[in-house]
């Protein structure tokens, strides 16, 4: 180990390998078999997490719960969000003082997959709201775990000039994961156990494979910092006045989901209440409609990744796409047919795409103390995207008693806050 590194560790900081990185400290480019790995993470995990939110958590709450499906609904993704929001940085923390010989993210990868994939029986095998709320807050707990050390891998190992493409690998994961893990839910219907433990299983797969090939950095063991109280609360804070960059793009974040939040949350409800689809038919016309937005998030999210890294622009996408998801947010709440849905849907994916890939780029390049707390920092980043899963679905019943049970009101407010995403981008002056 050289002087320098037994300086940082000795302070507790992060200590690359002396070989084999091909991280960002280290100036080196990804090479494609880690590049492939980290992406089919990602993939593993949005497989099993994403299907429960758009399938199966409200066919599940329905069947427990019929008298009282919306309200059981909000109450089960409301705290599964909630515990999300906290978990995410608190692991990120633990994340980057982890001392184990394995590494800082390899425990927190392998733990989060497996606490997942034990939440998700417990959802499958609930027989009552409160079991299937305890399966989901375990589920959520694990796999935030998990999310906290992938986001920071980027962080690690991926140099800036690769961020975008790198980024728009990862957010590939996304819709494919959406789209694969509805097609799972659609194929197994008749085996309740296995629409969750497949993808689980999948998802532990993809983690394993991540792990093998990941060079990850090490603490020195005995030398990582004391975690106390202050350390706790300050795992979910970052100072505006010195990183207002920083939280700009948080703030835009937190606003675009908002509006995410309600379409994934409420599209069921809409499907039926709205468009007056059977019931029966809902999880085929998701599947469907899944399918075609991941498409469009697919391509764009890609496309503009690379185009971001060649023109060393990040603003300007960002905010055009948050516009335009607005736009489709307005599209769908005026439609009265399921194909002018389906194109709206397609509008929305394409917006969605640009601004999940460009934006993951744009924060990690503003990232505060990106080389001491990585993965704590991202996991603040990442209460943007979670804790509106936790409020939307509670102010969400109001705005529908509000407007006599209208979600073309509910979706016109999801349109208000992604435009609001858009504006919070301006005043951010790190990044062009």
């Amino acid at each position: 180990m050289t002087d320098d590194k037994a300086k940082a560790a000795l302070q507790g900081l992060p200590v690359q390998p002396d070989a084999g990185a091909d991280g960002a400290s280290s100036g080196r480019r990804a090479g494609w078999p880690f590049i492939a790995a980290y992406g089919m993470a990602y993939l593993g995990l949005w497989v099993a997490l994403l299907p429960p939110i758009l399938v199966e958590l409200p066919m599940r709450v329905r069947e427990l719960a019929p008298a009282h499906a919306a309200g059981g609904l909000s109450l089960v993704v409301g705290m599964g969000a909630l515990i999300a929001l906290f978990a995410n940085p608190f692991f990120g923390r633990l994340s980057d003082r982890t001392t184990s010989r394995f590494g800082m993210r390899r425990p927190w990868l392998l733990a989060g997959a497996l606490g997942g994939m034990l939440g998700l029986a417990v959802v499958a095998t609930a027989v009552s709201i409160p079991q299937l709320l305890l399966g989901w807050c375990i589920a959520q707990l694990a796999f935030n775990a998990q999310l906290a050390a992938l986001a920071a891998i980027l962080a690690d190992q991926v140099s800036s000039s690769q961020r975008g493409m790198v980024s728009g690998i990862v957010n590939l994961s996304l819709p494919l994961g959406m789209v694969g893990g509805t097609f799972l839910v659609e194929a197994l219907e008749e085996f309740r156990l296995g629409v969750f433990l497949v993808p689980a299983v999948i998802a532990l797969a993809s983690t394993l494979a991540l792990a093998w090939v990941l060079p990850d950095q090490r603490l020195a063991a005995g030398h990582g910092v004391r975690y106390g109280w202050r350390e706790f609360f300050g795992s979910f804070w970052i100072d505006p006045r010195r990183f207002p960059d920083f939280s700009w793009v948080w703030g835009s974040r937190f606003l675009l989901y908002a509006g995410v939040s309600l379409l994934m949350i409420y599209q069921e409800f809409y499907l039926i209440d709205q468009l007056g689809c059977a019931p029966a038919r809902v999880p085929h016309l998701i599947f469907l409609s899944t399918l075609v937005q991941s498409g469009a998030v697919a391509i764009t999210g890609v496309l503009a990744g690379a185009w971001s890294d060649a023109l060393g622009r990040r603003r300007v996408f960002v905010c055009g796409a948050a516009l335009a998801y607005a736009l489709a947010l307005l599209m769908i709440a005026l439609v009265a047919s399921y194909a002018w849905f389906l194109v709206g849907m397609a509008l929305a994916g394409g917006a969605l795409g640009v601004y999940l890939t460009v934006d993951f780029a744009l924060v990690t390049d503003v990232l505060p103390e990106r080389e001491t707390h990585a993965a704590r920092n991202l996991g603040i980043f990442n209460i943007a995207s979670v804790l509106p899963q936790a409020l939307m679905p509670a102010l969400a019943p109001a705005i529908l008693f509000a407007s006599a049970g209208s979600y073309a009101v509910l979706f016109v407010v999801a349109a208000v806050l992604s435009a609001l995403g858009a504006w919070a981008i301006r005043p951010v002056r790190g990044v062009r």
